[in-house]
């Protein structure tokens, strides 16, 4: 299954931000570990938002991490924010899981 994590990521500090980014990272990594594809828009998004000369930051970046859970078959919530928020009914659109826990993906099969 391919599995998209969301999480918060903006912050008031550069720190804090890279703190959510690494949460999400390390929940990937546990997905993977049970046979899954974990996907993080963030990781698409941001590399491309750095080098880019766009007005609205925020926007593209959203932009560009629904597109990328778009494709998902699930997602696993870390925490809610807005952009979290609109993952995951983008998720649910699709016909899409919501899991809240690692303990409830199952393992891949």
């Amino acid at each position: 299954m391919i599995i998209g994590v969301a999480g918060p990521y903006s912050a008031a500090t550069a720190e804090q931000r890279k703190k959510n980014l690494n949460a999400m990272n390390e929940a990937a990594a546990k997905i993977l570990e049970k046979g899954h594809i974990p996907i993080i828009g963030m990781n698409a998004a941001l590399p491309i938002v750095d080098l880019a000369h766009v007005a609205d930051r925020y926007k593209a970046i959203m932009e560009i991490s629904l597109a990328v859970i778009n494709q998902c078959e699930a997602i696993l919530i870390l925490a809610e924010s807005p952009g979290v928020l609109k993952e995951r009914d983008l998720v649910l659109a699709n016909g899409g899981k919501i899991f809240y826990s690692f303990a409830e993906i199952p393992e891949f099969e």
